[in-house]
């Protein structure tokens, strides 16, 4: 057997869904929980596991966001379209959450071993045959026009539908996924577009923020003709677990990842209010 398969069929999977927790529920609350979850997979107290979540009208800053010449007024233009506003503590850039996006957490163990190329592979591979029924068009490279470009943007036809990003904690990895499974993505893409352009307002940047084109970015549904809902992508997830394991147990925090969630969604409230403390400043 190859790494690959060795890392997407475990013996057991852990399945945590929090994609119906509603509107109060925080992305940087998301964060602490990976978190918490890729320190237990790491220290093999908890098998490899697996993480639904949704959050409502969100946008999540990267750090290279916070410094746009004109971030405050980029701030103040999502908030008069509804949307929420947190600073994440690293890199990439900005993504739209919403209803009609959903996120997956693939935690795996043994970040010494599984090298961050891996990570991102074994998501591949799981969304590609996660759709496979309807489509073998799913691709993996860069949509440079899209909003948080990266190598591992999956798209169709050019047009991209899903982000991957990765963050190693001790000996354990999370993989995170955004899916735009309905919805307008090209009208995610251009309120995004318009937050870098009241962001930037024609000042020269050393860095380089993407020039987004609406027209690359779009939801499963539009691409592939279907009414999907993230409750039906939900239970293709859960089908393909149970395909891909033993047996699945659907374990919340308990015990110390409990400690260890309180200690970072701390950590991270106290960075974001900093991060923005220093924004408005």
């Amino acid at each position: 057997m190859n790494k690959l398969y060795d890392i997407l069929h475990p013996s057991t999977y852990r399945f945590i869904d929090q994609s119906n927790m509603g509107p109060t529920f925080s992305a940087l609350q998301s964060f602490a929980i990976d978190d918490a979850l890729a320190i237990a997979v790491g220290e093999k107290e908890s098998p490899t596991a697996a993480r639904l979540w949704v959050h409502h009208d969100t946008v999540v800053l990267g750090i290279p966001d916070a410094r746009l010449p004109n971030i405050s007024e980029a701030i103040d233009y999502l908030k008069e379209e509804g949307y929420q506003v947190v600073v994440r503590n690293s890199g990439g850039l900005a993504v739209l959450l919403d209803e009609g996006v959903l996120n997956l957490s693939l935690i795996f163990p043994d970040a010494k071993e599984v090298n961050i190329h891996d990570g991102y592979d074994a998501m591949v591979e799981f969304i590609k045959h996660l759709f496979s029924d309807l489509t073998d068009q799913i691709e993996a490279y860069e949509i440079t026009q899209s909003y948080c470009p990266g190598a591992y943007d999956l798209s169709i036809g050019g047009k991209k539908f899903a982000g991957i990003s990765q963050r190693r904690v001790k000996r354990g990895s999370a993989v995170q996924i955004y899916l735009d499974v309905s919805g307008s993505g090209a009208e995610r893409a251009a309120l995004l577009k318009n937050f870098y352009k009241v962001g930037l307002n024609d000042e020269p940047t050393r860095f380089q923020y993407p020039n987004i084109d609406p027209r690359v970015m779009a939801s499963l549904n539009e691409l592939l003709g279907t009414d999907l809902t993230v409750a039906d992508v939900r239970n293709r997830i859960l089908f393909q677990l149970n395909d891909w394991s033993d047996h699945i147990v659907a374990n919340s925090l308990e015990g110390e990842e409990i400690e260890t969630f309180t200690k970072r969604f701390e950590q991270m409230i106290v960075r974001n209010k900093k991060a923005l403390e220093q924004i408005n400043e």
